[in-house]
Parts: structure tokens; sequence; C-alpha cells
């Protein structure tokens, strides 16, 4: 049992030919695409946060590419982020973000990718990538919360309400999005 999670988390379920390549080249994509997430962005009026794709991309980098490349892909988009190439939300990049309301959704990123590649396996199931892609989502909203709590000190119904209810429905259908790209993806690996 061991043995075989070690082996699902070292693995990149959805390359095909040379892995060696096309790792660091999927890494570098799926931070690219996370970056492209964070331009379509939606100020919501009632929550500091915009509603973005971003975690459309956060949880396929996971379910795609594995646990440990999908963490990868986000830590370095992070690193982007920090370094000030403008990949956050509404061109934004640097501290502010990092240490603004956004930033324990941001933070999550990583976490989020690895966790929903751990569960979601290579198979492609459909229980299992939901779950995962669940689970993902959970831990961006728990980390967000906890976050922005800390910087803008709402009350617990008002932390509900500012950071997890207004991105439920979009969590909704980016979840149906991601499992049927995920299920399609990695159902065409498995059967090569």
């Amino acid at each position: 049992m061991i043995e075989s999670r070690a082996k699902v988390w070292l693995s990149v379920p959805a390359l095909p030919g040379n892995r060696r390549v096309a790792l660091p080249v999927a890494v570098v994509v799926f931070s690219l695409l996370t970056a492209l997430g964070a331009q379509v962005a939606v100020p919501l009026g009632v929550t500091p946060v915009p509603m973005t794709l971003q975690t459309l991309f956060v949880l396929l980098a996971g379910a795609l590419l594995g646990p440990v490349a999908g963490a990868t892909s986000q830590l370095l988009y992070l690193a982007l982020g920090a370094l000030g190439v403008p990949v956050f939300a509404m061109g934004g990049a640097g501290a502010p973000w990092i240490l603004g309301t956004t930033g324990g959704y941001l933070m999550a990123f990583p976490m989020a990718a690895a966790l929903c590649g751990w569960i979601a396996g290579r198979e492609g199931r459909l229980l299992r990538t939901t779950a995962a892609f669940l689970v993902g989502t959970m831990v961006i909203f728990a980390l967000g919360a906890a976050w922005l709590s800390v910087v803008s000190e709402p009350h617990s119904g008002a932390l509900f309400a500012a950071a997890v209810a207004p991105f439920l429905p979009g969590a909704v259908i980016k979840i149906g999005i991601g499992v049927g790209i995920a299920r399609l993806i990695l159902g065409r690996s498995a059967r090569t």
C-alpha cells in the first residue's frame, strides 16, 4: 500500500513520451495557465478578493501532473508573482498581493494541487477525481478565509460571507469542468 502510494505521489500520469523533457515543460505550462486564469478576474464587491479561473488550473495541475509536479507548478507561479512579474489577479504582483487579502488563497495553491494530485491518482475515476477537486477547493477556501480573517478581522459570519460564499457557485462550475477535463485526459492516457 505504501509503495503504491509512493508511485502515485512521484508519477506524472498524463504526460506522454519523454517525461524528463515533458515534465518541466508541463510545470511551466501550468504555472502560466494559472497566471492566465488570474487575469480572468471579476471583482465581486461583497469581498475584497476577485473571482478568477486560477483554481481550475491549480487543481488541474495536481490531477494531471501528479502531486509533486502539480505543487511545483504552483510554487513557480507564486515565485514569479513574488519577484514582481504581474501574474496575480488583475495584473498584480509582489508582497501586497501575497500579504494582502488574497494571500491565503494564493499560498494554498501548492498544497491544493498536491492534495488533488494525490487523491485523484492516475486512473481518472469519477469519485476519486471529484473528491480530489472538492478537497483541493476546500483547502483553498480554508486557507483563504483564515488569512482573510487575519488581515481584515471580520466576525465569523462576515468571514464566511466574504471569503467563501461568493465563490461557491463558481467553484461548483470549475469543479465540474476540471473533473471532466481530468477524466478525459487521464482516461485517455490510461488506455494508451
